[in-house]
């Protein structure tokens, strides 16, 4: 039953709390616009991560990093990456992929709105954590924390950080 921190869009800064709330966590996920390697070197002393870049994220930051993640854990076929739109309005580069073969849990970051969906038209779990860091039009800075069981999300948490500015 692995417990996953889930963030995105930290933009270059990372909240000392976010250490707190993914203490409990078994892996921490980002859904890019990282912004900083020192982020990257940051949650990895927390837990061990799997992250995807941004388009804001630097050379240093896509060499350490993926643009897409494709892969199973616990029961569950997961894809991750930054620009993925939303259910209704799938981007461009992954919405033939997302009705050819969608995933049971798609997530992504990019619009700074935290929204946690189920699609039925793809039959899967649409998640965008929302905005962790400062940079942006988001109000409140947002993380997710969830369980996974047998192909299946548990204890689904949105935690507000407070306001971006």
């Amino acid at each position: 039953m692995p417990r996953i921190g889930l963030l995105s869009d930290t933009h270059g800064f990372l909240d000392e709390s976010v250490k707190r709330h993914f203490s409990s966590c078994d892996e921490i996920w980002h859904a890019g616009d990282i912004g900083d390697e020192n982020i990257i070197d940051t949650l990895k002393t927390i837990k061990p991560c799997r992250m995807v870049f941004g388009n804001i994220d630097n050379h240093q930051i896509r060499l350490r990093t993926a643009e897409h993640l494709r892969f199973n854990l616990a029961g569950m076929d997961v894809w991750m990456t930054h620009i993925g739109g939303r259910p209704g309005n799938y981007a461009n580069p992954v919405r033939n992929d997302l009705r050819s073969n969608p995933p049971k849990l798609f997530i992504c970051g990019h619009s700074h709105i935290c929204l946690i969906q189920f699609d039925k038209r793809h039959n899967m779990l649409y998640i965008n954590p929302g905005a962790a860091g400062k940079h942006g039009f988001h109000y409140v800075r947002t993380l997710v924390r969830f369980t996974m069981e047998a192909g299946r999300l548990y204890d689904v948490e949105v935690i507000e950080l407070g306001k971006r500015a």
